[in-house]
């Protein structure tokens, strides 16, 4: 059986919306977005190409479908992760989505029965990696299917927003690494217990 691995950029206080561009995500009247650009350096680029890399194939949900796919089809080619995120199988969670453009998506009805589906893929892959997809990941957290969390947590307070942890039931995690970046980023992995 697979695993799934949610990366996450999260704030101090646990915000995930937004942490990549100011106009990426506004819901809510969230502007605050482009968070984690003060923060850039070359640890956390390497960590997070690295869960690109590790990964046989990504599940997310439209929103992030919808900005990966208007950027890695025609992005650096010499980025190690243009070649993988553009070959690799992708799975878009969504009950609005009819049709995707990017090669080697398939869309999952989010109205289907999701934890099957998912069960099914952790089934067919060794590794399978989520990004950002605040509903998407409640929704796994929720069902118990994230198996390890990769959280780059940013020192940043913005006060409001989508947050990582949003009403799940408890359940125990195990770090098995962490580090600190030279902007303070702290990169933890932890595996649920």
């Amino acid at each position: 059986m697979g695993k799934i691995v949610l990366t996450a950029f999260v704030t101090l206080d646990g915000v995930i919306q937004a942490p990549g561009l100011p106009d990426e995500d506004r819901d809510g009247g969230f502007d605050h977005g482009g968070w984690t650009q003060p923060y850039a350096d070359p640890l956390v680029d390497r960590r997070t190409t690295a869960s690109v890399l590790a990964a046989d194939a990504l599940l997310i949900g439209r929103r992030t479908y919808q900005l990966f796919s208007s950027y890695w089809p025609g992005a650096d080619p010499s980025d190690p992760r243009t070649a993988k995120l553009n070959a690799q199988p992708k799975y878009v969670v969504s009950s609005t989505l009819k049709t995707a453009a990017w090669n080697n998506t398939t869309i999952l009805d989010g109205d289907d029965d999701l934890p099957k589906r998912v069960s099914r893929l952790k089934e067919r892959y060794d590794e399978i990696s989520v990004w950002g997809s605040s509903r998407l990941t409640a929704a796994l957290h929720r069902e118990a299917l994230i198996d390890e969390l990769l959280l780059l947590t940013f020192p940043v307070v913005v006060g409001g927003g989508k947050r990582l942890f949003a009403g799940e039931a408890p359940f125990g995690l195990h770090l098995t690494d962490t580090t600190a970046s030279p902007t303070g980023v702290i990169i933890s992995t932890y595996r649920r217990t």
